[in-house]
């Protein structure tokens, strides 16, 4: 679960979340048998003979340290397993959870995923977040100082968020001990919060082409070494309300990619020198 849905921090859950969860495992299945499904599913689309272990849905570190050790080890048991990805919140790292994470990073390629969305706290009482930018730096300090990979996730279109606060995001990320990030479009989903709020029409939404604009900046202030794991996202058809355009995921990274040539850039074009010690 989450504690912006279990009653720790409230119980309504993030402005944009729908309560359904980022997952498409279906319910009921053992840690073990979502594994083995999505592994199956992977072959077949893709011809995959090697997978991350994914805990995507709700807050990935969200229990203690004991149980978490063995849920995590029950994914990735597995000799077809070589790398472990844990989606989290940045508010729910304490110590004794990173040192059963560091466990595995000793022995596969293993990734903390942070939910960081914005770096201006303003957007992130907006969306209901629950924590401070501040948090998620503290973070992934602790959580890289481990040998644990730390991949960022932002969205781009928040609610009241301009073209330099967008940027500004990534100089923060730019900054940190930060290996990967993750890029998101905001998506209206049914029975979000946000949902309410887009059909008063007090939500504007980005066009594609102000969003491929904005991914390219976001490119071009990231360094070169930071591994861009996704450039968009997409939902379920029939739990998106808005954009459209979103569903059109290849035409959305192919106008990225043609962005970029227009500009004649690259990602870490306008990157700021490493700080010391991550050179």
């Amino acid at each position: 679960t989450c504690p912006t849905r279990d009653g720790a921090l409230s119980t309504s859950g993030c402005l944009y979340c729908d309560g359904r969860g980022a997952s498409s495992a279906p319910r009921g299945l053992s840690i073990r048998g979502q594994l083995l499904r999505g592994m199956e599913a992977a072959r077949r689309r893709y011809g995959a003979e090697k997978f991350i272990a994914y805990f995507q849905a709700f807050t990935g570190t969200y229990a203690s340290p004991g149980e978490l050790a063995r849920r995590y080890a029950e994914g990735t048991d597995h000799p077809d397993v070589v790398s472990l990805a844990i989606a989290t919140r940045p508010d729910c790292a304490p110590e004794a959870v990173l040192d059963a994470v560091a466990a595995f990073a000793a022995r596969m390629e293993t990734w903390i995923e942070y939910g960081l969305q914005s770096a201006h706290d303003e957007t992130l009482r907006c969306l209901m977040r629950g924590h401070t930018a501040a948090a998620f730096a503290d973070a992934a300090r602790r959580t890289a100082a481990r040998g644990i990979g730390v991949c960022a996730h932002v969205i781009i279109g928040l609610p009241g968020e301009t073209g330099e606060m967008v940027r500004g995001t990534a100089r923060f990320l730019a900054s940190l001990p930060v290996s990967g990030v993750k890029i998101h479009l905001l998506h209206v989903l049914r029975g979000s919060p946000l949902e309410a709020l887009h059909r008063s029409g007090a939500l504007p939404l980005l066009s594609r082409g102000d969003y491929v604009r904005l991914v390219c900046d976001v490119l071009e202030i990231l360094p070169a070494g930071v591994v861009i794991q996704r450039l968009t996202g997409e939902a379920p058809p029939d739990r998106l309300v808005a954009p459209g355009w979103a569903l059109r995921k290849h035409e959305v990274i192919r106008a990225i990619e043609d962005e970029l040539a227009g500009r004649g850039s690259r990602q870490g074009a306008k990157a700021a020198p490493l700080p010391a010690g991550r050179q």
